[in-house]
């Protein structure tokens, strides 16, 4: 059968889908700022998650808390065909406003992978409605969906997963934040950190799950995605990134999001 992905998002709000199969495709290690759900229709799927290797088989679901690290490979040797979607956190409070079963605090799903034929269904009607039926259709399915994931699946407040940060490790977080497109060197990250290379690098993983050079590359391909949505030329955002030049963004922008700058940027549908 070969790779093959469609893309879709939305042009006014933070809402993406994507349908896919995979056979030689690796996704990078990345995260998302929105929540992922997803479920695998044929084949399966194998990822990291909370350090631990989960998969995603026929019918399973999959479900990512904003900024949570996580890759993916094909499973099998036949590979396997999935669809995710992307819900921006004001959506999916949005849908739980009035919901009597509205969590304390933002919903996080305790388990990445869910076996959950109700919640598969539930995916795949929002999938399918997104791809053609009316605003209205769209927003009903949107609700029920949420609504079933949050009733459906192992949710807690986010207070129950905070950890403490060094200051000297979220000083070097910030560098990043601010000076990402730039050509930061490890010595400039252990000089605002206040401690060495080695101490700043194995700090920054346990902190966020990720090298500094993958977070720094992560923030490039989001600040990326926005230029593009806007409708910059891939050259021109790459340059305006910190990346080499357009075969570069291009690279890195497939290995993270599964398709090119090009058919992201063709993605919008009303």
């Amino acid at each position: 059968m070969g790779d093959w992905a469609s893309y879709w998002r939305a042009p006014d709000r933070p809402l993406e889908t994507m349908h896919a199969h995979f056979e030689r495709h690796v996704y990078h290690r990345h995260s998302h700022e929105t929540y992922s759900f997803g479920f695998t229709e044929s084949g399966a799927q194998a990822f990291t998650c909370r350090g631990a290797a989960r998969t995603s088989a026929t019918g399973m679901v999959m479900a990512f808390n904003p900024d949570e690290p996580h890759d993916g490979h094909s499973a099998i040797e036949n590979g396997f065909t999935y669809r995710m979607i992307h819900l921006g956190i004001e959506l999916v409070t949005g849908a739980l406003a009035d919901a009597a079963e509205r969590p304390a605090g933002l919903p996080l799903f305790a388990e990445p992978v869910l076996q959950d034929p109700v919640l598969a269904m539930a995916l795949r009607r929002l999938h399918t409605t997104l791809e053609g039926e009316s605003r209205l259709a769209q927003d009903e399915a949107l609700g029920d969906a949420v609504r079933a994931l949050v009733r459906r699946g192992s949710t807690r407040p986010p207070r129950s997963r905070a950890r403490s940060v060094p200051a000297g490790v979220a000083r070097a977080r910030e560098l990043l934040d601010a000076a990402f497109a730039e050509d930061l060197r490890v010595d400039e990250l252990a000089g605002v950190a206040g401690c060495s290379r080695y101490a700043v690098h194995r700090g920054f993983v346990a902190a966020y799950g990720f090298a500094p050079s993958d977070y720094q590359r992560q923030l490039r391909l989001r600040a990326a995605r926005g230029l593009l949505a806007a409708g910059q030329s891939a050259a021109e955002t790459a340059a305006a990134t910190g990346f080499a030049d357009q075969s570069h963004l291009t690279r890195w922008f497939k290995r993270y999001y599964g398709v090119t700058p090009t058919v992201f940027q063709a993605s919008v549908r009303p």
